[in-house]
């Protein structure tokens, strides 16, 4: 029987991006997985909903309002029915094989809480610099050869980035969610690696899967100001891990994830976990 995967996407606006996340993952299905849509809707009016309507075997949750990035895919989580859950941005476009060979990392090695792949719009580790393509055809065939330039290759990464994520969903038994203070978006990601980190586990880059991600198209469709948002966000994560700096210094210059990992160890159920809303 084919691996269920639960794929929970947030929406707020912002169709055209949707339209191409969702047909890319649909021309790139693959006889190894099933696909399960959660969509998560907070608050669209610009016809996202009729078209999330017309997805074949997908669950759809909507939202009157804008919860944010971390309640969203709380309620999507917790409505997974999928072995595995990826969470996916709508301004990704995937490519072909990206599920299975992420799928395959889990696999390979237990010690292995989350798998991301390289992408050319996100920090760290997972960038791939100056990407030569100029649209979606060119852009498939780039990471066709990518992945097998890199094929069976990865790494440890201090963090990933929350636009493409892979996990067991026993991840959220140990872990629990996101952590929803981190309204509307940024340093949810950071904080749940690090709380799979603290808890025993590594994360991985798959330098074997390249997507393509727009970036910040949620802010920029709604007319959030992203740097705002993560400034302020910054200053809660710093808060919240007693770092003893300003959300402007982290979010300029940055921490030490692996120290932090091992200042906090062991994992506390009381300090680390975030129980999921609606989680049946």
């Amino acid at each position: 029987m084919p691996t269920l995967i639960s794929i929970i996407m947030l929406c707020r606006n912002g169709l055209p991006f949707t339209r191409e996340c969702v047909e890319s993952i649909l021309r790139h299905s693959e006889d190894s997985v099933d696909i399960q849509f959660v969509f998560v809707d907070n608050g669209s009016t610009d016809g996202t909903i009729a078209y999330l309507q017309t997805i074949p075997n997908a669950k759809l949750i909507c939202n009157k309002e804008n919860l944010g990035f971390a309640a969203g895919n709380n309620q999507g989580m917790a409505e997974a029915d999928g072995e595995y859950i990826c969470l996916l941005n709508n301004d990704t476009v995937v490519t072909e094989g990206w599920l299975s060979r992420l799928l395959a990392w889990l696999r390979k090695n237990p010690a292995i809480a989350i798998v991301g792949p390289r992408s050319n719009n996100v920090a760290w580790a997972q960038l791939v610099h100056n990407v030569p393509y100029k649209n979606t055809s060119e852009m498939e065939k780039f990471a066709f050869t990518w992945s097998q330039l890199h094929k069976d290759q990865g790494f440890f990464p201090h963090k990933l980035i929350g636009h493409c994520m892979l996990f067991h969903r026993s991840l959220i038994d140990t872990i629990g969610g996101l952590d929803e203070r981190f309204f509307p978006g940024n340093y949810e990601d950071d904080d749940f690696c690090l709380r799979a980190r603290v808890s025993g586990r590594i994360l991985w880059v798959a330098n074997d899967v390249y997507i393509h991600h727009y970036g910040g198209s949620t802010f920029k469709t709604n007319q959030t100001h992203y740097s705002a948002s993560a400034v302020k966000n910054a200053e809660r994560f710093a808060r919240k891990w007693s770092l003893g700096i300003s959300g402007f210094e982290l979010d300029h210059f940055g921490y030490h994830p692996s120290e932090l990992v091992e200042r906090e160890k062991p994992f506390r159920k009381e300090r680390h976990y975030i129980p999921l809303r609606g989680r049946r």
